[in-house]
């Protein structure tokens, strides 16, 4: 049998377990959705490349497996750069696939000719052109093997016009079988009894779970341990939820005081990042790294104990190699930190002044998280304080950006949670501002029947420029940053045939949502919120850690 080179694209994500691939149109890539069709593959054109790219993204997340976008060439693959650079920083594996022109007339001036490969080289793992049609598969699964091996991360295969289009014969083309590993990359022995001695001397050890501990599925493993010798937890990232938020030995409020008083530090594939203060807590606390790319341990802080491998192999490998011990008085201290700390936020999660203040849109929205709900978020401060109330108890039920946080995610990442959970209930939490990036993913919901409920924070500004604008410039001078005041975001939905209210009452946010829900469409339940709402209480200041 004959295939075209877009078959055999096709065939490949198959072989991948892929279900779905994400695009916006273009005429270079026609013959990967003539193969998808073939193959059973999903298509979900959306009205962005950088939606679409966001969107594989979001899958690889949710299936810890790879995501693919199609972007036809040129503009195609420079409008997602930005969604491909989010999954370099959030370790995604993302595979973007972009069209290019025919190799006989490169280098004339062809439609939408440019560099492309040289282009993602600095945000991908590994970014080649395919230059022979019969290598497609052996090159593709390459590709894919490096975007999952080790520290998972994006990948960009160029695949030009003539190379798609060219029919082979499928007894000349290999489709290669068993080409990535799964075993699990234990810690060094002698570095796992170093650290099994040194928190069996501690009496102030923290533990934090970052996103490698949801990708290496270590959520059973991370609780089972955090409950053997009674551990403080601190998840960060995609770790949220791999122990459940609402957990006695979860205090995510005590984790400055419980930086600033630990002795141990005991760090499952977080990095040392801005949202660490780079390390920053204390020169006396001894820090057992794990990770499993080498090169993050010791990056802005001196390391005691460096261990590169997998996170639920070393936790499993640490839970037997550490003798017992109960750090319960530890664990009460901090309790009785976040208990202080949850009490003086109260006063705002209760608050019943208007506009809504951001902490009671997160509370109400509290009241609809279940274990069948994906949250996903995507703005400033509007995300920043939620993080602080949302009871997150499942791996992968919250969604953000990542490091670079790059705004615009919500909608092309709820496509993506909706597409593959039909019937989850998914949430996407707006600000005003990063709504607008890509708010018009709203028809892409439409057209695919795809009934997510996007609530957005409506508070007339980029309050997360604004205000430390105003703070140090004063009003007079804060510029660039205002959005239009009581804006109507939810007649986009009454356009495109969605749902959408219009709400200013703390007590409506929770049946708009659920007359939302209830709707089966997509809806916008636009909030109005103070715009001063950060700034009213000392606790809702200074959020990152």
């Amino acid at each position: 049998m004959n295939m075209h080179g877009g078959r055999l694209v096709a065939r490949v994500l198959k072989n991948e377990n892929v279900s779905h691939l994400f695009t916006l149109c273009g005429g270079h890539i026609a013959s990967i959705y003539d193969g998808c069709l073939d193959e059973g593959i999903e298509i979900i054109d959306t009205r962005h490349e950088q939606a679409a790219a966001h969107a594989a993204d979001a899958y690889a997340r949710l299936t810890r497996g790879i995501g693919v976008a199609a972007v036809t060439a040129g503009p195609g693959v420079t409008d997602a750069v930005t969604a491909v650079a989010n999954a370099y920083y959030a370790n995604t594996p993302l595979l973007l696939l972009g069209g290019a022109a025919p190799l006989e007339q490169q280098g004339r001036g062809a439609l939408q000719e440019m560099e492309q490969v040289a282009l993602l080289k600095p945000i991908a793992k590994y970014s080649i052109a395919i230059h022979q049609t019969e290598r497609i598969p052996e090159l593709l699964t390459q590709a894919i093997r490096i975007a999952l091996a080790g520290k998972p991360g994006p990948v960009f295969v160029e695949i030009p016009f003539d190379i798609l289009i060219q029919f082979v014969d499928e007894e000349n083309v290999k489709f290669p079988t068993n080409y990535r590993t799964t075993a699990r990359a234990y810690g060094d022995v002698q570095e796992i009894a170093r650290a099994a001695e040194l928190l069996a001397r501690a009496e102030h050890p923290v533990v934090l779970a970052g996103t490698q501990v949801y990708w290496d599925d270590a959520s059973d493993a991370l609780q089972k341990f955090v409950e053997k010798f009674n551990l403080p937890v601190f998840p960060n990232g995609m770790g949220r939820g791999t122990i459940p938020m609402n957990h006695p030995n979860c205090l995510p409020l005590a984790r400055g005081a419980a930086l600033r008083a630990a002795d141990v530090v005991l760090s499952f594939g977080v990095p040392m990042d801005f949202r660490m203060r780079y390390g920053d807590f204390g020169d006396e606390t001894k820090l057992i790294q794990v990770d499993v790319d080498a090169s993050e341990i010791g990056r802005n802080r001196a390391v005691d104990i460096g261990i590169a491998g997998n996170a639920r192999a070393v936790i499993e490998q640490l839970s037997d190699a550490i003798p017992a011990r109960d750090f319960g008085d530890w664990v009460s201290y901090l309790q009785g930190v976040e208990e202080e700390k949850r009490t003086a936020q109260a006063e705002w999660e209760n608050s019943n002044e208007m506009p809504i203040h951001q902490m009671r849109l997160a509370h109400e929205l509290n009241k609809i998280l279940d274990a069948d709900t994906i949250i996903v978020a995507d703005g400033g401060d509007v995300v920043g304080l939620a993080a602080k109330v949302l009871t997150i108890t499942q791996p992968g039920q919250w969604l953000d950006p990542g490091p670079l946080g790059c705004l615009g995610v919500g909608l092309p990442f709820a496509l993506a949670a909706q597409a593959l959970y039909p019937h989850k209930k998914v949430i996407v939490l707006n600000g005003d501002g990063s709504f607008g990036l890509n708010g018009m993913e709203f028809d892409t919901a439409m057209r695919f029947n795809l009934p997510i409920v996007t609530v957005i924070g409506n508070d007339g500004q980029w309050g997360e420029i604004r205000l430390p604008q105003i703070a140090l410039m004063g009003e007079e001078r804060a510029v660039a940053t205002e959005l239009a005041p009581n804006a109507h975001y939810e007649k986009i939905a009454d356009a495109f045939g969605g749902y959408g209210e219009f709400v200013t009452a703390p007590d409506e946010i929770v049946p708009a949502i659920q007359r939302a829900f209830a709707s089966g469409k997509p809806a916008i339940v636009n909030v109005m919120l103070d715009p001063q709402g950060v700034t009213k209480a000392d606790a809702v200041r200074a959020y990152v850690l």
